[in-house]
């Protein structure tokens, strides 16, 4: 397959620098890429998944060519609410990512909310290490803890009006030490992709082994092409 731009979608309490030691490997694979920073990070309680979907629209529209999309972990929902709607997008690969039903928001699954329903702003998870880095090298996820924001409850319970994995071609990458998806979702997920490939270690393998993952995007973009 000829390469073409990635665009990098960053999960919740996390920003586009997350990507910093990823972005080196695809470009050497000859990825062009690209990353979007998700307003529901920004540190504004009114900022939903609804506002990242726009963001992740108006940043899709505005590249030219063939584009593929990564997105990670709660990245996955607004990547899910609009692709479908932007005609150069070919391909979809959720990275450890929530891949939703029309009428459901991330806490549906769930059954409900697990913070309180005048939250505004939901701070990172207790041990972040624990949950998303605990397998990479502590320098890198020491700085990764320091730049983790604020996240809006909203984009929590917002709801998919679209369901794009149905109508792009899409993959899903499954870590299989992830401490921080529940597994609930990965078992669901495994039936929804056109093609799931498995990647050992923890939430954050874009920290903890980035060339590896790099190879496992090519893989399955490789395998979705040629499905055509």
């Amino acid at each position: 397959m000829d390469k073409e731009t990635l665009v990098l979608v960053h999960g919740a309490w996390h920003g586009p620098s997350c990507w910093d030691r990823l972005v080196p490997e695809l470009e050497e694979r000859g990825w062009r890429t690209s990353t979007v920073d998700l307003p529901s990070t920004s540190g504004d309680p009114h900022a939903g998944m609804y506002d990242d979907a726009r963001a992740v629209r108006e940043h899709l529209r505005a590249i030219e060519g063939p584009v593929t999309v990564l997105a990670h972990s709660y990245g996955g929902i607004p990547v899910t609410e609009v692709a479908e709607t932007v005609p150069n997008v070919r391909r979809l690969v959720y990275l450890a990512a929530h891949m939703l039903q029309v009428g459901e928001a991330l806490v549906t699954p769930l059954g409900g909310p697990w913070f309180p329903q005048d939250a505004e702003l939901l701070p990172a998870p207790e041990s972040p290490i624990e949950a998303l880095y605990h397998d990479v090298p502590a320098q890198w996820a020491q700085a990764a803890v320091a730049r983790l924001r604020p996240q809006s409850a909203r984009s929590f319970i917002e709801q998919q009006t679209r369901a794009s994995w149905r109508s792009v071609p899409s993959a899903l990458i499954v870590c299989d030490d992830d401490r921080s998806m529940p597994e609930l979702f990965i078992k669901r997920q495994l039936t929804m992709a056109g093609a799931v490939r498995h990647l050992l270690g923890s939430h954050s393998p874009f920290l903890s082994r980035p060339g590896e993952l790099a190879g496992v995007i090519d893989e399955v973009t490789d395998a979705l092409a040629a499905r055509g």
